[in-house]
């Protein structure tokens, strides 16, 4: 069928030796989706010598127009051996049998939200084993939560947050927990306020500066209790 929109999924892995887990937890490689928008669309060209358009799909039908050897046109149907063009000109129907060749183009648009999503992950995942500072917010020698996020966000989407778990609770976007995506960030509380975030990765996992014995880790969305889903990438 022409114009038809297919949507192709790659999947982007990253492996390594993730510290700090426990059982449950997050496993040593990761994936994630990045989303890819595939069209199809035709072109006719003229093969004969001289070929006639028509008003309808019938060589009895009246003729519309000619078209030349050599030329090509955009085509805007096609069924049973039947081209429908528009020559800037006339619109009519070339019978493509014998006098003429169609041929598919496929053009493929990156969805850029899910690519700017994957990049954020991809980031993020550098930092793995890294220290956990308290108050810190360079997550190269060492961050907290908060301070991870913010950094990440900043230097992978050029997103700015405060320096804080609560703040950034109201920075975004709230969504629903089974509608999060890769670089959401999920929040935890200690039942009376927000204390931790992370950003999600898909597939289950979170990526965050835990605590200062185990740092920078990867782990189970639910190893706590999630009390809030803020997208702040869209």
């Amino acid at each position: 069928m022409l114009g038809k929109t297919g949507k192709l999924i790659a999947t982007l892995c990253f492996c390594g030796f993730l510290l700090g887990t426990t059982p449950g937890e997050a496993e040593a490689s990761v994936t994630y989706e990045v989303g890819i928008e595939t069209s199809s669309s035709y072109i006719v060209k003229v093969d004969a010598p001289s070929a006639k358009l028509y008003t309808s799909v019938n060589e009895n039908s009246k003729v519309a127009g000619r078209v030349r050897q050599g030329t090509t046109y955009d085509v805007l149907s096609y069924h049973d051996g039947w081209a429908k063009i528009n020559t800037g000109d006339t619109v009519g129907y070339l019978k493509v049998a014998g006098q003429a060749t169609v041929v598919e183009t496929t053009h493929e648009k990156v969805d850029e939200e899910a690519a700017l999503r994957a990049e954020v992950v991809e980031y993020a995942l550098q930092f793995v084993g890294n220290p956990y500072v308290y108050g810190g917010t360079n997550p190269n020698t060492g961050a907290d939560c908060s301070g991870f996020t913010s950094y990440v966000m900043r230097h992978a989407a050029g997103v700015s947050l405060s320096h804080s778990s609560v703040a950034q609770a109201g920075e975004g976007r709230v969504v629903a927990i089974n509608e999060a995506k890769p670089g959401d960030l999920i929040f935890y509380s200690n039942d009376s306020r927000i204390n931790h975030v992370a950003i999600y990765m898909g597939n289950g996992q979170i990526v965050h500066a835990s605590t200062e014995k185990t740092g920078i880790k990867v782990s189970r969305w639910n190893h706590r209790t999630p009390v809030r889903v803020v997208d702040v990438l869209s």
